[in-house]
């Protein structure tokens, strides 16, 4: 190795950073440059030479390591006004700099080299940590700060902050989540009166606004467990979602706090109750989880019908494997495909305005509104296929959506 050490220094001048860095992965306890001038001193002593310190300006990184406290203080003013717990350097290297180490490490045949890069990360974030009292996190920090070494400046990401809740929503004609308008596609045309929206509200801004506001973040996305027809109620238990905060300048707020707020500003329409804070890979796991839902509606039967007569019926429903092709109100956005889906309970409860209270569990993916209807046959069996007579839902609440576990790592 001291060969080969020789012949490093023999490219032209290098700093103990580098040299040592060249060999970052070889022994522990030392860093690369104690560890570049351990061995400029070993290649000294084996040619029985002088021993010459590092000087001038290493042809590597143009004495990048000197800077680490003057990047270290663009970090900490980059980072004035934002709340946050921990963080995460990374550096954005030039390529003639990655370019003269790759050099090295191809001629020289290096086995144990670390990237430029990830020392300058390293000894940046060690400064800042040393300055801030703010704790470096590998996995899931609150900032990131990139260093972009040939701009000379710092370029700061705010990580999300995630929420997880239960919304109920109480107002029909409401979506789920934001809709652009269809005529405009969001950029405001005489259609949406210029607003660049299909709705003038969803559940994601009745939720998000509040909460962005007290956390001073630029927007708000909400991940739902599945979603219910715009015409339909979420009541009962609620739904459980995620809200994801984007870009937030404060992170340390009160769950209650930012409840209220939801629930005093959407007051009548929409009511949230936040559980706890989550993690992103928690998103994911939400929206792929396949629950079992309950649905309360109002069914209208064409004629006279005993509720005998639709309890018999109801019967031949329950347990049953439903073959759904995708229906037509859906169409347009959902491949055409047979789904089959499972009634797991349906019964009737009573009678309401006329019309008959049904109540049915059913495994996820099942659409109800077809389920009684049949939409044209696409539905089978359905209860306008077994009552013989057409029947349709006036109304539909959903009552439960079954939870998921708590998320991890």
């Amino acid at each position: 190795m001291i060969e080969q050490v020789k012949a490093i220094l023999g490219y032209g001048e290098i700093c103990d950073h580098c040299l040592g860095r060249f060999y970052g992965k070889l022994s522990f306890g030392l860093t690369n440059q104690e560890r570049g001038h351990a061995l400029r001193v070993a290649a000294a002593l084996d040619a029985n030479e002088p021993y010459h310190p590092a000087a001038g300006v290493c042809w590597v990184c143009n004495n990048l390591f000197d800077q680490v406290g003057l990047w270290a203080e663009k970090v900490c003013t980059a980072l004035e006004g934002l709340e946050y717990s921990t963080i995460l350097v990374g550096t954005r290297v030039p390529p003639l700099l990655t370019e003269s180490e790759e050099m090295v490490w191809s001629d020289q045949n290096l086995r144990s080299p670390e990237p430029l890069k990830s020392e300058m990360n390293r000894e940046v974030g060690k400064a800042v940590s040393a300055k801030t009292g703010r704790m470096v996190d590998f996995k899931h920090p609150d900032v990131v700060v990139i260093l972009d070494i040939a701009g000379d400046q710092v370029e700061v990401q705010v990580n999300p902050i995630f929420i997880y809740g239960r919304y109920q929503k109480f107002e029909r004609g409401i979506p789920q989540t934001h809709w652009d308008c269809r005529a405009c596609h969001g950029s405001g045309c005489e259609a949406c009166n210029f607003t660049g929206k299909q709705y003038a509200d969803s559940v994601e801004e009745l939720v998000g606004r509040p909460v962005m506001v007290l956390l001073k973040a630029t927007g708000a996305v909400l991940h739902g467990a599945g979603r219910e027809d715009i015409d339909a109620r979420m009541i009962g238990t609620g739904r459980p979602f995620i809200l994801e905060v984007d870009t937030p300048q404060i992170r340390s707020a009160d769950l209650k706090e930012l409840e209220l707020a939801v629930n005093t500003a959407a007051a009548g329409r929409v009511a949230v109750e936040f559980d706890r804070w989550a993690l992103r890979t928690e998103v994911e796991t939400l929206k792929s989880n396949k629950a079992h839902k309950k649905y309360r509606i109002l069914v209208e039967v064409e004629g006279d019908l005993s509720e005998d007569e639709l309890n018999l019926a109801l019967n031949r429903l329950q347990g049953v494997t439903i073959h759904q092709r995708t229906p037509r109100r859906v169409a347009h956005r959902r491949a055409d495909k047979i789904r089959e889906r499972d009634v797991l309970e349906i019964r009737c409860l009573g009678i309401e305005e006329g019309r008959y209270s049904i109540e049915v569990l059913g495994e996820a993916g099942l659409y109800i509104k077809e389920l009684i209807s049949g939409d044209d046959g696409r539905t089978r069996p359905s209860l306008t296929e077994i009552l013989g007579r057409p029947a349709q839902v006036t109304s539909l609440d959903v009552v439960l959506v079954e939870e998921m576990a708590n998320g991890g790592e």
